[in-house]
């Protein structure tokens, strides 16, 4: 099962997340900018999970 690849920041709401792009992720998916997900500690305000980095995906061709 693959990941769902979230645009925006959910906390921001204003960072495009484009899938080539650095983001942090809960185990839930929960998708948050770097800067934002700092902020809050690497913590999920959502699950209370920790936010690690999302994976890459190379831009489709």
């Amino acid at each position: 099962m693959a990941l769902e690849m979230r645009d925006p920041c959910e906390r921001c709401t204003t960072t495009a997340l484009p899938p080539d792009a650095p983001a942090r992720i809960c185990s839930y998916e929960c998708t948050f900018c770097v800067p934002c997900a700092e902020a809050m500690g690497d913590v999920c305000p959502d699950c209370g999970g920790e936010l690690t980095p999302r994976p890459r995906r190379a831009p489709a061709a």
